[in-house]
Order: C-alpha cells, then sequence, then structure tokens
C-alpha cells in the first residue's frame, strides 16, 4: 500500500479533492492516507497557515495530493504555495495542458508540457524600495537551478516518450541572468543528442503559441516565464480548469490543479473536479501506477466527450459530486 499525504485544500478544495479520492479508488489503488490542515483553514484552527507538520508529513511520505489553498492576507506569506515549494526544495515544476475532445477551444489535439522552475527568478522575492518613488526587484538565475531544470526537462521528455525541448529565455535583453539560463541549456542539450534541441526568446513562444501550438512539445524555462505561459497554454486547451501541476524535487513531489480556490463556490457543489482530477492521475504516474493512471484519464476523456454528467463549465448540469460518481462507474469499467 502506497502512503500519502492529502491537503484538502481550502474553498473548493474538500469537494473536488474528494471527487478524486473517488476517483483513485474506482482505479483500484489503495493509498494510506495521512491528512493534514493548510491555507484558511488552518490558520483559524492552529494559528498559521502553513503548520510544521504539512511539511513533515511531505518529507515522510515524498508525495503529496493538494486542492487549492488560500493565502490569508497578512499571514507573513506571501504565498503558501511558493512557500512549500521552497521549503521541500520542489524546484521543478510540470503543467501539461492538453485538450479533451468536447472542449469548446482554438485548437485540437494540443499536447503542450510547461517545466518551470521553480525555486527563483523573481519568484525569489528580493525586492526593496530605493527611497520613496522606485521600487527594485532583483532577478536571480544561477547556473546549478538552470542545469537542474533543463536537466529535468531532458529526462522528462525520455521518459515520457516525447521528442522535443524548447528552452524559453530572453537572453537578447537580459543577457546575463538569461544569458546564464541558455548557456547551460545549450550545454545539457548536448549530453541528449536522441532529443531535438531548439530555444525561443518568450515573446516570440507567447505568438507562436497561439499561432502553431503544434509545433511545439515540452518547453523549459525561468519560473516568471513558465507561469504565464504555463496559462497561456491552459487557454489553448479550455481553462484552468482542464489542467493539473506537479511539483517535484530530488526527495518529494506535490500535486495540485492550478487554479485557485474559489471561495466563493465554496460547497455549492458546482465546482469542476477536472483539473483536481488529473493531478490524481499525476501522483499516480508517479508513484508507478500507471495503469491506474491511464484508466482514469480516458474514463475523463470519455466523460467529457459525452458532455452530460459534467459541471456547467464543460458544458453541462451536473453537480461536483455527481460528476464525480459518474466517472467513478466509467473507470470500474474499463
Amino acid at each position: 500500500m502506497h502512503k500519502a499525504t492529502l491537503i484538502r485544500g481550502d474553498g473548493i478544495g474538500p469537494e473536488i479533492t474528494e471527487a478524486a479520492l473517488m476517483a483513485i479508488e474506482a482505479a483500484g489503488v489503495k493509498i494510506n492516507w495521512e491528512e493534514v490542515r493548510a491555507g484558511e483553514g488552518a490558520l483559524e484552527e492552529l494559528g498559521t497557515p502553513l503548520p510544521s507538520e504539512v511539511i513533515e508529513s511531505i518529507n515522510k511520505t515524498g508525495v503529496a495530493l493538494k486542492g487549492p489553498l488560500t493565502t490569508p492576507i497578512g499571514s507573513g506569506f506571501r504565498s503558501i504555495n511558493v512557500a512549500l515549494r521552497k521549503e521541500l526544495d520542489l524546484y521543478a515544476n510540470l503543467r501539461p495542458s492538453k485538450t479533451f475532445p468536447g472542449i469548446r477551444s482554438l485548437f485540437t489535439d494540443i499536447d503542450l508540457v510547461v517545466v518551470r522552475e521553480n525555486t527563483e527568478d523573481l519568484y525569489a522575492g528580493i525586492e526593496h524600495m530605493v527611497g520613496e518613488d522606485a521600487a527594485e526587484s532583483i532577478k536571480i538565475i544561477t547556473r546549478r537551478a538552470s542545469e537542474r531544470i533543463v536537466r529535468f526537462a531532458f529526462d522528462y521528455t525520455l521518459s515520457a516518450k516525447r521528442k522535443k525541448v524548447t528552452a524559453v529565455h530572453k537572453a537578447n535583453i537580459m543577457k546575463l541572468s538569461d544569458g546564464l539560463f541558455l548557456e547551460t541549456a545549450r550545454k545539457v542539450a548536448e549530453e541528449y543528442p536522441q532529443v531535438e534541441f531548439e530555444d525561443r526568446i518568450v515573446d516570440n513562444m507567447a505568438m507562436q503559441l497561439v499561432q502553431k501550438p503544434w509545433q511545439y512539445d515540452v518547453m523549459v524555462m525561468p519560473n516568471l516565464y513558465g507561469d504565464i505561459l504555463s496559462d497561456l497554454c491552459a487557454g489553448l486547451v479550455g481553462g484552468l480548469g482542464l489542467v493539473p501541476g506537479a511539483n517535484i524535487g530530488d526527495h518529494a513531489a506535490l500535486f495540485e490543479p492550478v487554479h485557485g480556490s474559489a471561495p466563493k463556490y465554496a460547497g455549492q457543489n458546482r465546482a469542476n473536479p477536472a483539473a483536481m482530477i488529473m493531478a490524481a492521475v499525476l501522483m499516480l504516474g508517479y508513484i508507478g501506477e500507471k495503469d491506474a493512471a491511464g484508466k482514469i484519464e480516458r474514463a475523463l476523456a470519455n466523460l467529457i466527450r459525452e458532455g452530460k454528467k459534467v459541471t456547467a463549465d464543460l458544458g453541462g448540469k451536473t453537480g461536483t459530486r455527481e460528476m464525480a460518481e459518474a466517472l467513478a462507474e466509467l473507470i470500474k469499467q474499463e
């Protein structure tokens, strides 16, 4: 039996997390969940939005499934999600965006993966005021972080049987910081001659993605560009409600939907659980349950294609719980 940490999250988190748990159970995977609290619920109950037990549990189990969290105002954290990634050194953010038949989107057959460096760049949060009328943020790019994220992208490309890696940068302007990232990417690429490699300037990459996304496969980039372009890719396939995220380090991994906690919809049985279910699919693949992951993904694709027992944003009239139950039945029929 597998062991994993479970964080149900805030807002719609508990509802969509329950849907993911139903899918995992229907696929026949046995997991001994260690449940911990984080976010607003933890602040109210335990006095901090990120209790030490959360980090301790993930360090112990090595894998976590997390619903969306709300960072309470004035909590001392800029972002609980960022804090989790830093505390656990989850340096690789993996965001696949794939079209589901039945979803209205700009393109069909899109299958893109953004690999985003998770620990530095402008998201290191090193900023200060310069006098009263100017603010300065410091962009940190290191050879070590660049090398390990690019190597992660190439290793993922090989393991997922994909073909090409594109390094995204702005080295034409930021010649030192992004120049170091690009130089490092090119050196790492030499170790993977079986994988096609190219690079793109980030603004051109954004245009390319909305004009001819089928030309791209796995894209690796610093933190800020990854945050922006992963949302762009989500828009190409129907929105954040369909896109999961994985935060992976050398010793632990955390899986989550990329959308927020939507507190105004909490408890209304209206939330689309697809992104959370796909996060569970990524987690199952990570722990070696690839057959179960495939069952869930195929069943979800069939459910969305049929379009009847899905939530309103997916074109149906079904509640969160009812969609989860319908999915569980399809998984059992696999």
